[in-house]
């Protein structure tokens, strides 16, 4: 029976960490796009999307934690903080559902907004501006899609 309870202490360990350096990157990226003048040139980002980024902060943060909590709590056996990460496991799985629900029920809402903005990103490819030029000439440079 120690050989199993072993077994799950590392493996619960190996998992939170790799889950706690998931959260550090995530954390890192978002923080680093944010900061940069450049990055943000880059990913042509304009103000709408640094909400987008803000959250990813949020959720690196939060994962960060989490991963924590896991890590910790596997090799020290702590109840409390198991509990903790528990806790936090399950309030996420009740905000995915509600993310679910709402993206069902405003389902026109979300097509109507993803259209318009692709819809956006297709006249800026097909723009002959400086601006834009250089736009696309970041599209062809990483392979993406050209519309």
């Amino acid at each position: 029976m120690a050989g199993v309870s072993s077994f799950m202490k590392y493996s619960m360990f190996i998992f939170n960490f790799v889950f706690w350096v998931c959260g550090c990157i995530i954390l890192g990226v978002s923080i680093w796009i944010r900061v940069s003048k450049a990055a943000q040139e880059d990913f042509h980002l304009n103000n709408s999307l640094f909400s987008a980024v803000d959250l990813m902060i949020a959720v690196g943060c939060i994962i960060m934690i989490l991963g924590f909590l896991g890590c910790c709590g596997a090799m020290k056996e702590s109840q409390c903080m198991l509990l903790l990460f528990f806790i936090g496991l399950l309030l996420i799985l009740i905000l995915q559902v509600i993310a679910g629900i709402l993206g069902a029920v405003y389902k026109s809402q979300i097509e109507k907004a993803l259209n318009k903005t692709l819809i956006e990103e297709a006249k800026m490819l097909q723009s002959n501006s400086p601006e834009d030029q250089v736009y696309q000439e970041k599209f062809q440079k990483f392979e993406m899609l050209y519309i």
